[in-house]
């Protein structure tokens, strides 16, 4: 039994933004049937006035009736393509707005579920708003609104004779289930090429960003090989749909002609049989013409009805699985007091557990050193501390208030992240070390200067106005690390996390993130430090050892990692047996 959805669900849609932008959209759309009622009306002048001419003036042969009615006629083809006009402008006005009131709030959405779905499926959702804007604003809507008045124009034709009505309906009832047959017939085949297309379109996407490995390993034949495989089995789908989707447009193409023919004929046999006057015959057909026209553009338009019907699908989901950004009450300024308890951590959206059981606290003003080897878990611990990613289990507090708690718009400029990965965006430095805000020219250059990258800023072709490009790409991997590291100190942020901040960098650049974590240190900042090397060990207050997500050890730097100390290795952490004995140096295991 198929239950109807409860009061609740449909108060809860109507509340999300997407429910409201339906309902703003909704009375244009009314209107837009209202005025479809006129524009489909004033379509009778063609048939009534070729009645007139055919009856009257040449049975009369009166050249001020023709001259009368043609007037007229023309008055009312002007009203006709002014009303068309006007309803195309407000369909096409509310669905940019409808575009406006979306695009904003699905963003937010997006953001606020974090990496709950990938970039692909994020990228993805922003298009269906494009989507579903396209079929709003375009011809497709504009003839469903006038597919309701098509049955008008039938009946018409019944009133001229009922076998001249016979004939239009039942041709437009071919025409509606041949509409029909077509969408069922396509649905599944659609779905398949659209999602043949995204595969594809990711698979190159990632190829195109990694031109330099595949052009050195030889691999590029390969990955063209899968490439264009992708292609052919989503052309394949195309093919498929678009093989259906002709035949049915052709066919309504034949059954339209083959109508016209049958309706002129079977008028001719009425006007031989005295039943009905020529006039009468040719109005009949051009009125069948008219109900054909939206019957058989519907079959036309049907990709782009079903594409809109899924955009609206997947949208409303969007807004009705994913809660709006909470208005958060401002907190005091955060001092960078940071405590972690019981935190369990998973790749979202997986299950896969990647963290269990990490503990430990740090006062403002102190460096934390994470260390394990690949696959520890620090980069998730990481982003589980910037609040990407959200804990299964326990607590991530900063002064006292859960990571929850904080307006990410107070938050975010409070707090500095340097990633494995580091992505800079198009734009100059400045605006990428200003994070994209308000760009505060001393705010940017003590950034740089606490990062030790004034200098090398300097030296690239326009200073800090030196274009980026795409991701970063105009620069090397060891400036980017640099910049990145001045984006992350900029605004002095109480709680800076910095995830292998010297992968990428030479030894002046080594030296330069060491000056700079001195000056954190200075500054009072808390530093949560991940890393492999051991230059930085020695600026450390408290270290933390990973190992295959579970914590091994935590304590002070100087007793916890005493023999990776004396050894002097370049790299802190190899194993969990160059830990002292846990008895003696580990806390919170």
């Amino acid at each position: 039994m198929v239950q109807s959805p409860s009061l609740g669900a449909v108060l809860n849609r109507s509340s999300t933004p997407f429910g409201q932008a339906e309902a703003r959209f909704l009375p244009v759309l009314v209107l837009t049937v209202v005025f479809s009622f006129f524009v489909n009306l004033l379509l009778f002048v063609g048939p009534l006035y070729m009645l007139q001419i055919y009856d009257r003036v040449l049975q009369s042969r009166s050249e001020s009736t023709l001259f009368m009615l043609t007037v007229l006629a023309g008055g009312l083809l002007t009203a006709y393509g002014a009303m068309d006009f006007i309803r195309s402008r407000l369909i096409f006005s509310a669905a940019m707005r409808f575009d406006t009131d979306l695009a904003g709030p699905a963003f937010d959405r997006l953001m606020a579920r974090g990496a709950v779905a990938s970039a692909d499926e994020n990228r993805a959702t922003l298009v269906e708003i494009d989507r579903l804007r396209d079929f709003l604003s375009g011809q497709a809507l504009l003839t469903l609104c006038d597919v309701p008045w098509a049955p008008v124009f039938l009946i018409v034709c019944f009133l001229f004779h009922p076998l001249l009505g016979v004939i239009a309906s039942v041709g437009a009832a071919l025409l509606f289930i041949l509409a029909l047959v077509n969408a069922g017939s396509t649905k599944r085949t659609l779905a398949e090429a659209n999602a043949g297309n995204r595969r594809a379109g990711e698979f190159v996407a990632a190829a195109l960003n990694n031109m330099e490995l595949i052009s050195a390993l030889g691999m590029q034949s390969k990955m063209k090989s899968l490439w264009l495989q992708q292609r052919q089995e989503a052309l394949g789908w195309h093919g498929t749909a678009a093989g259906r989707g002709t035949a049915a447009l052709s066919l309504s193409r034949f059954l339209r002609a083959a109508l016209q023919v049958a309706i002129l004929g079977a008028g001719a046999y009425l006007v031989l049989g005295g039943e009905i006057t020529p006039g009468v015959m040719i109005a009949a057909s051009i009125m069948m013409g008219r109900a054909m026209a939206p019957v058989e553009q519907s079959v036309v338009h049907w990709r782009s009805y079903e594409g809109g019907r899924q955009a609206r699908k997947r949208l409303r989901t969007l807004f009705e699985d994913n809660a709006p950004p909470i208005l958060r009450t401002t907190l005091p300024e955060p001092k960078g007091h940071l405590n972690v308890s019981g935190l369990i951590g998973q790749v979202p959206h997986t299950g896969l557990a990647v963290l269990a059981g990490i503990n430990f606290e740090l006062e403002p003003g102190e460096t934390l050193v994470v260390l394990g080897t690949s696959g520890a878990g620090k980069s998730s611990l990481a982003r589980l501390i910037v609040g990407f990613w959200r804990p299964r289990a326990g607590q991530i507090r900063l002064d006292g208030a859960d990571l929850r708690h904080w307006s990410p718009d107070q938050l975010g400029p409070k707090m500095g992240y340097l990633p494995q990965d580091v992505e800079l965006f198009e734009g100059t430095v400045a605006r990428n070390i200003a994070r994209f805000g308000e760009v505060d020219n001393a705010a940017i250059l003590a950034a740089a200067q606490r990062a030790g990258a004034h200098d090398m800023i300097l030296g690239l072709p326009e200073g800090y106005e030196t274009q980026l490009g795409p991701n970063g790409s105009y620069v090397s991997a060891g400036q980017r690390q640099r910049i990145g590291l001045a984006r992350a100190l900029y605004g002095n942020p109480c709680l800076i996390i910095l995830d292998e901040p010297n992968s990428n960098l030479d030894s002046e650049g080594d030296a330069a993130l060491a000056e700079a974590v001195r000056g954190m240190k200075a500054d009072k900042r808390t530093l949560v430090l991940i890393t492999h090397k051991s230059n930085l060990l020695p600026l450390a207050d408290k270290a933390l050892v990973l190992s295959a997500g579970k914590q091994q050890g935590f304590g002070p730097a100087s007793e916890l990692l005493q023999p990776a100390l004396a050894r002097g290795s370049s790299t802190v952490y190899r194993s969990a047996n160059t830990l002292p004995d846990k008895s003696d140096t580990m806390e919170g295991v």
